[in-house]
């Protein structure tokens, strides 16, 4: 099985960190994976994307026309994004940041208040976390407990200290379901 994901926000949102986690929970998990990052010159504000494959055999391609899987944490990702979505795929939409609702009625689509939720934990920047355990909890890409320990695995030295939060947002996140 592959499951292609793109991760889409504003620079400084940790869409690219969002995948990256993704990709060494799957790459724990004994997955192929690919991660490629896509980000404007403008860097914090300007656009910021990345695209994750996970797979069971070889990846023929890291490049993908239709993922499986969107994360969108803005208004700009949803209006670039929404069209690509394999027909049956999930939309993960951060409604804390977009001010409408999807149009397509043939993919699965969870809203959830992102920031607010990271707000609630203690930082605002989980809003990446708490989006990444949304799409866990509505595709069986891999378990939870695979994004948990990379995130204990793969996190530098000077930001462990937020580990568990990025976990409590995992799971917050994963509490929503598609509607």
């Amino acid at each position: 099985m592959q499951t292609e994901v793109i991760i889409s926000g504003f620079g400084g949102q940790g869409t690219l960190y969002a995948g990256q986690v993704l990709a060494y929970a799957a790459m724990d998990e004994g997955k192929q994976v690919t991660w490629i990052p896509s980000y404007g010159p403008e860097m914090r504000g300007g656009t910021a994307n990345c695209t994750v494959v996970i797979s069971d055999e070889e990846i023929g391609s890291p490049t993908v026309k239709h993922p499986k899987a969107v994360l969108a944490l803005n208004l700009p990702s949803l209006d670039k994004y929404e069209d690509m979505i394999a027909p049956g795929g999930c939309l993960v939409v951060n409604e804390s940041m977009v001010n409408r609702k999807p149009e397509r009625t043939d993919i699965r689509v969870v809203m959830l208040p992102a920031n607010e939720i990271a707000r609630e934990i203690g930082n605002e920047r989980a809003a990446n976390m708490v989006m990444l355990g949304a799409l866990l909890a509505n595709m069986d890409i891999l378990p939870n407990e695979a994004l948990e320990k990379a995130l204990k695995n793969h996190t530098a030295q000077r930001l462990q200290k937020f580990v568990e939060m990025n976990i409590q947002a995992l799971r917050r996140g994963g509490e929503y379901r598609a509607s």
